[in-house]
């Protein structure tokens, strides 16, 4: 082989080995992304790119990550590449609409949603609307959780924490000032056990924190959760009996839940539940605000992969009934765990199924009208991160609690974290005719800030309802609006309002705008002086509204203002212009108008005359009677 031969298959073997190369980069990648692994996937991603490898589809990648990972900056400036490129799907001008408002860049974001629409696409379509979703709320979502600071982590495995009675129960694999390390195969770290500290305590938590009974043994322990009158323990711990280990047919060791009694202070009378078997899993107990259910996690079969989450109910003799699968709305082909129910009956678990941040990541339930659970919702940070994410835990005043993270910057393996909660505030109500009171459906809502600046606009819903998520701390006006109404708004403020409060209050009423102010002058009726009863004159005119609101307006609302001359003691004039007022109305209701369609019958006395024939002056009877009336305005004639 000459040397120019040579050099020719020296390049070609080189350019084969880098494309190969590039091939298992992407392979990679895509590995990464499928695994939630988006801060890595995003690395060689990049690396693609520069290398001008499939570049086009790497940048679409690349975006996606940026977006699941809730950095709309990157993800918008990837994005607006996307968008460029030949034939690109659809769905992309819809994450390009929304990563821009990640951003606040409505306008630019209105243009490509539009884009979106035009090209065929359908906003929340079946078959992407999870992710969609998932990026719209990462994107718009108000940061709820804030961390504060753990005293009692340790450089090993600490996780579990729960809170009890002014107590904190977690679990650790410290084994500090004991002579003799355990230490488990796996990750030789020493065995799990169940420690036991006061709420804010600033002291080490050492072996002697260890709780007291029997709970503790010489495999795995904990995590754990105590029944509301504090005599009962739940908690996971290896299989075995007798000190020695029971395994399944592979040789494996699995996890079961346990049962503990408070006795003389010590946790005692171990018992093994009807929920276990040698062949699987069983762990992570949780139970409900009654102690009725017990929720847990398991790789039993009939589940829909990996582990899934499970209840069962707990009768009052203490057993249990058959474990029901909780569904896939929560469970997924992957992993399961950890399940946690607060106060106000939400489940709350990890998992590394569901569209994430990175490994486990910590969800929530939406339930739906029948308490059944319709999605979950992943609580975002600072609680998630691109590690994994666990052992939730929220305490009964529903603002504090704790989890569990392998997350950079912790003090050793797992780390145990608190959090405070800082609820999402929202201001609703009900927009309601100012006349008849019933809600106005699809009325325009407008939300300002304190600078007038528009930041929120919706419709009612079918019951005049509205809600909108608000900062705290800030002041607001709040407008709404229909057709044939006139605008009303309403003023208030978030500022030093309670932690606990979600909500504010904020109904408004219209008035309509009438078609007519007033019937034509032949249908106002008069009435003798000193007399309230209705004359024939004043009859034959009462006929003619009644006839125009059966027949000719069915749908007119009215509403009925009569009045008195001057003559005689205001007081006086008062009650006869009432009275007056009431035996119209009388009049109209036994014709057959429906009361309903009457939404007043006032008085107004002298108050409002209609000339100038006031107290003393030199006025005709005919002047007087022309404000001895009762005339009918229109409130609504459609």
């Amino acid at each position: 082989m000459n040397v120019k031969n040579y050099i020719l298959v020296s390049i070609i073997f080189m350019l084969s080995f880098t494309m190969f190369s590039q091939q298992g980069k992407q392979k990679r990648a895509d590995t990464l992304y499928n695994k939630f692994s988006f801060v890595k996937a995003a690395e060689v991603y990049r690396e693609l790119i520069e290398n001008k490898y499939n570049a086009d589809y790497a940048t679409r990648k690349l975006a996606d990550c940026y977006a699941l990972l809730r950095d709309p900056k990157n993800a918008s400036r990837y994005y607006k590449k996307v968008v460029t490129q030949e034939n690109v799907p659809v769905e992309y001008y819809y994450s390009y609409a929304q990563s821009l408002r990640g951003i606040k860049d409505y306008k630019e974001s209105e243009i490509w949603l539009q884009k979106f629409k035009d090209s065929g696409g359908v906003v929340n379509a079946n078959d992407f609307s999870k992710d969609a979703n998932f990026i719209t709320s990462i994107f718009n979502a108000k940061q709820q959780y804030f961390l504060d600071r753990v005293r009692f982590n340790s450089k090993f495995s600490d996780f579990g924490a729960f809170e009890f009675k002014g107590k904190v129960y977690f679990t650790s694999s410290r084994d500090e000032g004991v002579a003799v390390k355990r230490l488990y195969g796996w990750n030789e770290q020493p065995f799990l056990d169940v420690y036991v500290t006061d709420v804010g305590s600033k002291r080490n938590v050492d072996f002697s924190a260890k709780i007291k009974g029997d709970v503790n043994s010489i495999y795995h322990d904990g995590p754990v959760t105590i029944t509301k009158n504090g005599h009962v323990m739940y908690f996971s711990r290896n299989n075995y009996k007798d000190n020695i280990e029971n395994k399944d047919r592979k040789g494996l060791t699995n996890m079961k839940i346990y049962r503990a009694t408070l006795r003389d202070s010590l946790w005692t009378d171990i018992e093994d539940l009807s929920i276990n078997s040698d062949d699987y899993s069983t762990q992570h107990a949780a139970l409900n605000i009654d102690d009725t259910k017990l929720y847990f996690s398991s790789d039993r079969p009939g589940g829909f992969g990996g582990s899934d989450i499970y209840v069962v109910d707990i009768h009052p003799d203490g057993t249990m009934g058959e474990p029901q699968n909780v569904g896939n709305i929560v469970n997924t082909e992957s992993a399961e765990g950890f399940p946690f129910i607060n106060n106000e009956g939400t489940l709350f678990f990890s998992s590394d199924g569901h569209v994430g941040l990175g490994l486990l990541d910590i969800f929530g339930t939406i339930r739906g009208e029948n308490d059944e659970i319709v999605d979950v919702i992943n609580l975002g940070l600072p609680v998630n991160s691109n590690k994994d994410d666990f052992s939730f835990t929220m305490n009964p005043n529903g603002i504090t609690g704790y989890f569990a993270s392998n997350r950079p910057g912790g003090r050793g393996d797992d780390d145990i974290y608190a959090f405070h909660r800082v609820p999402t505030l929202q201001v609703e109500g009900v927009v309601s005719d100012a006349i008849n009171t019933k809600p106005i459906a699809k009325s325009i809502i407008t939300l300002f800030d304190d600078q007038d600046n528009q930041i929120a606009y919706m419709e009612t819903d079918e019951n005049g309802f509205y809600q909108i998520n608000i900062d705290r701390n800030k002041d607001y006006k709040i407008v709404a609006g229909q057709n044939k109404y006139i605008d009303d708004y309403r003023t208030f403020t978030s500022k030093n309002i309670q932690t606990e409060l979600i909500t504010i209050k904020a109904n408004l009423l219209l008035n309509p705008i009438p078609n007519v102010v007033k019937l034509a002058e032949l249908n106002t009726i008069y009435f003798d002086f000193n007399k309230f009863n209705i004359r024939k004159d004043a009859a034959l005119e009462l006929d003619k509204i009644v006839n125009l609101m059966q027949n000719d307006y069915p749908e007119m609302v009215i509403r009925i203002e009569s009045h008195t001359d001057s003559r005689g003691k205001l007081t006086y004039n008062d009650k006869l212009s009432i009275d007056r007022a009431n035996s119209t109305y009388e009049y109209l209701i036994s014709k057959g108008v429906n009361p309903s369609r009457i939404t007043a019958h006032e008085g107004f006395g002298e108050r409002r005359l209609t000339n100038g024939c006031e107290d003393g002056a030199n006025c005709e009877e005919e002047d007087h009677q022309l404000n001895r009336r009762t005339q009918f305005i229109v409130v609504k004639m459609e």
